[in-house]
């Protein structure tokens, strides 16, 4: 089974982009560190990341009746604004974890709520790019769980 890997806006610069906040990890870094978890864990992972709202929407969107049983997605800002990836996420109806690097909720107000958070199997936030490894575990637990429920 495949997981899809979303990383949202500014994510390209991750390791130059406010490293205080982000690391000093690059987004290749990040990935294989990511892949390498997914395949211990018995899962082949796709990464993806766009600057572009409609590119991750069509992403999302490239989900449906494919082999990807979950997805694992950092929106980043578009978590807080975008109706759009909210509803493609709706539309593929897999499961999906939402994660971000940095604690939302003591960042300004007005990232302290996403328009995914309340859709999502879970959250997890705060943990820089462990973030996205304990999202990935949550994702892989319930998926297997899931999977063991249809073969009883």
């Amino acid at each position: 089974m495949l997981i899809q890997l979303i990383h949202g806006p500014n994510f390209n610069l991750l390791g130059k982009r406010e490293p205080s906040v982000y690391g000093a990890q690059t987004l290749d870094d990040l990935n294989a560190s990511i892949k390498s978890l997914a395949n211990e864990l018995g899962y082949e992972l796709d990464a993806f990341q766009s600057n572009h709202e409609g590119a991750l929407v069509e992403k999302i969107q490239e989900c449906l009746g494919t082999k990807v049983g979950g997805i694992l997605i950092n929106p980043a800002a578009y978590g807080h604004t975008s109706v759009a990836i909210r509803d493609a996420l709706q539309a593929v109806n897999l499961p999906f974890v939402e994660v971000h690097m940095s604690n939302i909720h003591s960042r300004e107000p007005f990232r302290h709520k996403t328009m995914l958070s309340d859709i999502a199997l879970g959250v997890v936030v705060g943990f820089g790019s462990d973030s996205y490894l304990l999202g990935l575990r949550g994702l892989v637990a319930k998926l297997s769980e899931n999977s063991h429920k249809i073969h009883k």
